[in-house]
């Protein structure tokens, strides 16, 4: 099995370090990651600067390439330039920090593996619930190599990703498996104002996370009761609801008769 590594964290974060030592002994493993934190940039690509590219080594062996771009241009690039093969399945993470409800959306980690089936390879990205760089890694770790073999699976549809939210908690604490829904949280959010040591403002994002959702297979409630959330996504983001309501109604309200169009 060929596998390709990224994350958002940067190539230096403890959680690619943890993913890599986990899965390293069961499959061909090529890492490309940003070579600084990419943390919330979605899935933007770099169109109007070269990608520059570094080999990174832990002692005498290579750990894997740093590209100076974002986790979208990081796995486009390896599958374009850098392997000579497709791998059989590309791992986002593992991100410190959850990627629960609306946070996927900013997430350059669950973009990571989105960009990974835009391009036709099973994917799944993976966070714990932790901002602490001694978060409780070898248990998402441990979460990612059990999915090995379950992410690339005939059953799992063209164009869907698996998004992984472990509990930050030793692997004989968790509660299990669920697989759940995206949740509709929300932050409240504020800037607060600062100033530099020039006496000029700046402003720093705050907020507050509002859990909104009742649904009982929300993602966050999942991470939250000590279970492993898996979230199908996929990115055809047509309201299908909508369409079918509204076709019919403003087709005709726009496009005016013949007559009308002709007068």
């Amino acid at each position: 099995m060929r596998i390709l590594l990224t994350n958002d964290d940067g190539i230096d974060a403890p959680g690619l370090a943890a993913l890599a030592d986990a899965v390293r002994p069961h499959a061909d493993v090529l890492i490309v990651a940003p070579a600084t934190e990419q943390s919330a940039v979605g899935h933007a690509i770099t169109i109007h600067d070269p990608l520059k590219v570094s080999e990174r080594y832990h002692g005498s062996e290579l750990f894997g390439y740093a590209v100076h771009g974002t986790p979208a241009d990081c796995v486009k690039l390896a599958l374009c330039s850098l392997m000579s093969q497709h791998p059989d399945l590309i791992i986002s993470g593992i991100n410190n920090g959850a990627n629960l409800g609306t946070d996927i959306i900013y997430s350059g980690t669950v973009s990571a593996a989105t960009e990974g089936t835009l391009l036709g390879i099973p994917s799944f990205a993976i966070s714990i619930n932790s901002f602490d760089r001694r978060a409780h890694f070898e248990t998402a770790a441990r979460a990612a190599r059990h999915l090995l073999t379950l992410v690339p699976h005939p059953h799992m549809p063209a164009g869907t990703l698996l998004n992984v939210n472990v509990p930050d908690l030793p692997w004989d604490q968790l509660k299990g498996w669920k697989l759940t829904v995206q949740g509709r949280t929300k932050y409240v959010e504020n800037y607060e104002r600062r100033t530099d040591p020039r006496g000029n403002a700046y402003y720093w994002i705050a907020g507050t996370l509002v859990e909104t959702d009742e649904n009982p297979d929300a993602d966050y409630r999942a991470v939250k009761n000590g279970f492993v959330s898996l979230t199908p996504l996929h990115f055809d983001v047509t309201n299908y609801d909508y369409f079918a309501a509204a076709r019919t109604r403003l087709e005709t309200s726009l496009n005016p008769p013949d007559e009308a169009a002709r007068g």
